[in-house]
């Protein structure tokens, strides 16, 4: 019997359900961000739209959405004023917390008190870090677009980050300097209100025949 042809979506007649590409481009890392405005008020949020685009220079990029009782989320406008954040990573013990931060407070209430969390300094910028995080990446940066909405829509505004600080807790490298992952637990993001962790891992070494292919 043969197989059913595949469904096929036109994004331009409106079809288009933003659930299933984000359940399709998945799991996705958490970019748990933490900043401060031009006075120094605290915020951290997480982003989905999120990931590490090199790492010869260092870089990270997430993405903001307009939201509806503001002009730009407290994340984009602090780092519009002061060019700086923070990643947090998200470990499976962090997750409450994390769910907490994404709370629709008002504008310059602090997450971290909301949600619990101790802040911990750093080094190079002025947003501090989730102290309990296993890894908080302090960044600068280093360009920001505008991705307008073809439908008059909210408008998506990408930030691009240089790393210039890595604060690691020790528990989570190894005897060798490799960062312990598994011990991390790194939570993810999937479609609709659902996460994930990678667990069980596994090891895939890059072969380049494929695996019934003679080499001779």
């Amino acid at each position: 019997m043969p197989e059913p042809e595949p469904i096929f979506i036109d994004i331009a007649t409106g079809n288009f359900k933003r659930g299933i590409f984000n359940a399709i481009i998945a799991p996705r890392p958490i970019g748990w961000m933490s900043t401060v405005d031009a006075v120094g008020k605290v915020n951290l949020a997480p982003f989905s739209y999120f990931n590490i685009m090199s790492n010869d220079p260092p870089v990270l990029v997430f993405s903001c959405n307009t939201p509806e009782d503001r002009p730009a989320k407290d994340t984009l406008k602090n780092v519009r004023e002061t060019g700086e954040f923070v990643f947090n990573l998200v470990s499976y013990d962090l997750v409450h917390e994390m769910n907490l931060t994404s709370s629709p407070l008002p504008a310059g209430m602090d997450e971290f008190d909301h949600a619990g969390l101790e802040k911990a300094a750093s080094r190079f910028v002025k947003p501090p870090r989730v102290a309990r995080s296993p890894v908080s990446l302090e960044c600068r940066v280093i360009e920001m677009m505008k991705i307008a909405n073809d439908t008059g829509g909210p408008e998506v505004n990408v930030t691009f980050g240089k790393v210039v600080g890595m604060h690691i807790h020790a528990a989570y490298l190894d005897d060798h300097g490799h960062f312990r992952t598994h011990l991390a637990q790194p939570v993810t993001r999937l479609g609709g209100a659902e996460y994930a962790i990678s667990q069980p891992t596994f090891e895939l070494n890059r072969q380049f025949t494929r695996a019934n292919e003679s080499t001779y």
